[in-house]
């Protein structure tokens, strides 16, 4: 991989660009994810009126070696870990601070996840006052917030970033092993001390991550590409000679929660595997369309990540309880109404892309704005409490109603509504509003 980041000094990241290629990959990761889950949310009505869900994809035998290559969450950590390298050099020489990064990527993820879990809490207790069974009701705040475990990861990581990266800069195959270390020791202790496992939602992604650091810093692009076919080949053999003596599960969808080290063997593969496709990935974003789709799905990617599945799962609840026949799940009918699902689902998400995807557009961290660290440190800790819970407990309607009050306070915290405040600093007559949204 090219190397647009100047190894340690943060010079090259003053003028780097979005990478196109990295886009491009992105852009295929969620849109796996999407089609993933269309094929995974299956609700069943019984005959005395329960209802529950089968993860349809996930009980097909032959799914389990193909989640070996559709497992795509290794591959956006490492590329979070490429960008978001990037963006702390960027602003570590401008004279920015750690608080500010924190800031701005807390925001990032905030401003479009609190409609959401307002508009989840308002349709669900709507539905409760309607008389849906409270099962259903806790069925659907489970299924449709499912993906919100990945803000508690996804946090966990990039808010991790100016420690991490100082440390990459010092050492960076040391921090990389200290890090893989600490994996390893948890899936040792995880028989005798099960709630340890959940540690490795901070440890396991944090390696996956710097391991972008060094793809960013172009350690991977100095191999041959028959070394990134060997290292590729390496870290299949490995997961092959884990799984097949039982040290790990097979199938990649348990590994993932709570993730082991398999998430991290995998993300070598995958990494080696985006370095060989780099001559076929570089032409075609540069293709015109391409790349206009890429820069429009990329300003709207969270937005389309958070809201496709909680869509997704009131769709097909709608459908389960309308006068209409349904497939039975895995039947031929069920597969072939699978396209007609994505297409459906693609059509919801366009106005909710629309009307939300401009909380998207990203802060910038202004190093000449100053911002209290102890206001960061408390945004941190509202926003990972509920966030830690979800991730630990499961979520419910009351978490969601929660989480939604703490992610408004910390994005209140962090000056993150679009308020106008007076300057006074211009003396008693002269005033200046300034906004104190997006900087």
């Amino acid at each position: 991989m090219r190397s647009t980041v100047g190894r340690g000094t943060g010079t090259g990241a003053d003028t780097a660009d979005r990478d196109p290629a990295i886009d491009l990959v992105r852009f295929i990761c969620l849109a796996l994810v999407v089609v993933g889950h269309s094929m995974m949310v299956s609700p069943v009505l019984h005959v005395d009126g329960t209802v529950t869900t089968e993860n349809t994809l996930a009980q097909q035998d032959w799914f389990e070696p193909i989640i070996w290559i559709f497992m795509v969450m290794p591959l956006f950590f490492v590329t979070g870990g490429i960008t978001g390298l990037q963006s702390w050099r960027r602003l570590e020489a401008d004279g920015g601070t750690a608080a500010q990064f924190i800031r701005a990527r807390l925001l990032r993820l905030l401003r479009p996840a609190t409609p959401l879990l307002a508009t989840m809490v308002a349709g669900l207790s709507v539905a409760a006052v309607l008389g849906v069974d409270p099962q259903v009701v806790q069925l659907m705040a489970a299924g449709a917030a499912m993906p919100l475990w990945f803000l508690a990861a996804y946090l966990a990581a990039q808010l991790n970033i100016p420690v991490l990266a100082a440390l990459h800069t010092r050492a960076p195959w040391l921090s990389l092993c200290l890090l893989a270390g600490l994996v390893v020791a948890v899936d040792c202790l995880r028989g005798v001390l099960p709630d340890l496992a959940n540690a490795n939602l901070v440890f396991v992604w944090c390696t996956v991550q710097q391991l972008g650091f060094l793809a960013a810093d172009g350690y991977f692009s100095r191999l041959s590409r028959s070394g990134l076919v060997g290292l590729a080949v390496a870290a299949h053999l490995l997961l092959g000679i884990v799984t097949g003596l039982g040290l790990y599960r097979g199938n990649m969808l348990v590994n993932l929660n709570p993730p082991n080290l398999t998430l991290v063997v995998l993300a070598v593969a995958q990494l080696a595997t985006m370095d060989l496709a780099r001559p076929v990935l570089e032409p075609l974003a540069g293709i015109r369309w391409i790349s206009l789709l890429l820069a429009l799905a990329g300003s709207r990617s969270l937005t389309v990540y958070l809201w496709h599945l909680p869509l997704l799962v009131g769709m097909s609840g709608l459908l389960l309880l309308a006068p209409v026949p349904t497939p039975a799940s895995g039947s031929a009918e069920w597969w072939w109404s699978r396209p007609l699902v994505v297409m459906a689902l693609v059509v919801l998400l366009l106005p909710v892309a629309a009307a939300f995807g401009h909380l998207e557009e990203r802060t910038k961290a202004n190093p000449a704005v100053h911002f209290r660290p102890t206001r960061a440190v408390a945004a941190v800790v509202v926003v990972l409490i509920p966030v830690a819970d979800a991730a630990l407990s499961g979520l419910s309607l009351a978490l969601l109603a929660a989480g939604t009050a703490c992610f408004s306070v910390a994005i209140a915290l962090l000056d993150g509504f679009p308020v106008h405040r007076r300057d006074r600093r211009r003396g008693r007559h002269g005033r200046r509003t300034i906004a104190t949204g997006l900087k």
